[in-house]
Formats: C-alpha cells, structure tokens, sequence
C-alpha cells in the first residue's frame, strides 16, 4: 500500500451473542478521501453510484462504531391499502372466510 491510500475496517452489524453474524468490510481511503465500496455493501446498504451514504457515530458496549445507512425507504406507498380496506369487515371470522373462498375459487395450487 502506498502513502496516497489508507485502509479503513469499519463493523457493519452488531454482535454474535445477540445471534447477529458479525461482518467487517475493508475499504480503501485515497488522498482525496474518496472510498471504494464492496459490491455486496452497497447492495445490502441499497446504494448506486450517486446515492449519499449517512454515517452516525455511536458507543456500544465502551466502543466508538459508525453505522453507515443507505438511502431512505420509499414510504410513498404506505397507507395504500387503507381505502381498499375501509368498507371491508376486519373480523377475524370474515377474514378466515375470504381466505377460505380464495383457496375454494381453484387460483391456488
């Protein structure tokens, strides 16, 4: 490695004792603090070439950790159901029945 490059080795989830896989991910900074991204941690983080990455520093157990986050979902779509599902009964009996007609009406396997 030479002078103009340095290695960065940030934790990315939380422990194994919390029956959470530990991953690290190493990346190169250049001079002009500029880093190249592994391709399964952009996919995971949801980000392309363009997209801000945010990055909070927190302590967990004594230690200083920064939580990268990738884009902000899109929650435009939330709430859509809401009028599809306003006149409809919400009992659990009438939802076990629509269940039942579903698999009655052959579109299942």
């Amino acid at each position: 490695m030479d002078s103009s490059t340095r290695c960065l080795t940030i934790p990315l989830i939380g422990k194994a004792r919390l029956g959470i896989l530990a991953v690290m991910a190493t990346f190169k900074i250049t001079t002009k603090r500029q880093a190249t991204l592994p391709a399964s941690l952009c996919e995971e983080l949801g980000v392309k070439p363009g997209d801000s990455l945010q990055a909070q520093r927190t302590v967990v157990d004594g230690q200083t950790v920064w939580v990268l986050r990738g884009r902000k979902p899109d929650w435009s779509w939330f709430g859509a159901a809401k009028t599809y599902g306003a006149r409809k009964s919400h009992r659990w009996a009438d939802v076990r029945e629509s269940i039942d007609r579903g698999w009655r009406g052959g579109d299942r396997p």
